[in-house]
């Protein structure tokens, strides 16, 4: 089963710059896409869908922001938005389907970059959610989580740790964060299939034109449960791939 995670700084932008193509190529069993910045009414048809018999959208009720989607041809046991947290699900950010062998949680994190409400939003959604990912794994289900953490975990994954020490996403409470999502028991499939792997990042400032000299961050991730670790396969950053300020992450497992 091959899985791939995609922020497209709007699936309306990305869809005109190739997102079809890249589809067909590539073949993703599942396919979750973050930041959609669009109601599912405001695309064109095939972008609905994307060729999928099964696709599950969950949009911001501010129009324009944030949006999530998840693309499968074989559906689901059942789908949520969310975990029951308005605050959040009002926001466009989770979608999670039931996949039989495992749970997969397609997540938009919060940027906490624009001020302390933010950062304090952001802050509680990363509580939040260890609490809710503890409490499933604590009734034996396996789970995958995929998407934008807006998160860079360790000086590896991005291209001047130093620097970015005081800035959202790198701050040593969020890092510290995700050292406690781990500890729940989920595995960062892509360094464990490339555990020293330097300069390899999937996401790159438009602002600063950082893509061309690679002054990049890894903040996209798929993270599964331990439960499916004799399941992998591979994982990659598909760093060749444009189309976003973002591009692709892909893991692959035998399920």
């Amino acid at each position: 089963m091959k899985i791939i995670s995609w922020n497209l700084n709007g699936i309306r932008a990305c869809y005109k710059k190739g997102l079809a193509d890249f589809v067909k190529t590539e073949k993703p069993d599942i396919f979750c896409v973050q930041e959609t910045k669009a109601h599912i009414d405001q695309v064109e048809e095939e972008a609905r869908h994307l060729g999928y018999k099964h696709y599950y959208w969950s949009s911001a009720v501010r129009k324009g922001y944030s949006g999530v989607a998840t693309f499968t041809n074989v559906e689901p046991a059942h789908n949520n938005i969310g975990w029951g947290q308005t605050e959040y699900s009002s926001e466009g950010r989770i979608v999670m389907t039931d996949h039989g062998s495992f749970d997969l949680y397609n997540i938009y994190f919060p940027n906490g970059g624009s001020g302390d409400e933010r950062h304090h939003f952001k802050q509680k959604f990363l509580k939040d959610l260890n609490v809710h990912l503890k409490e499933k794994l604590s009734k034996g289900r396996e789970i995958v989580v995929v998407g934008d953490y807006n998160v860079a975990h360790k000086e590896i994954d991005v291209y001047d740790p130093k620097r970015l020490s005081t800035e959202s996403g790198f701050l040593p409470e969020e890092r510290a964060w995700f050292d406690s999502f781990l500890a729940l028991g989920f595995i960062d499939t892509f360094r464990h299939f490339h555990p020293d792997a330097a300069k390899r990042y999937s996401w790159w400032s438009y602002r600063e034109l950082a893509r061309i000299p690679n002054r990049g961050w890894r903040i996209d991730y798929i993270c599964v449960s331990k439960g499916l670790e004799k399941s992998l396969v591979s994982a990659d950053i598909l760093d060749q791939v444009e189309g976003s300020d973002h591009c692709p992450v892909v893991a692959t497992l035998k399920v």
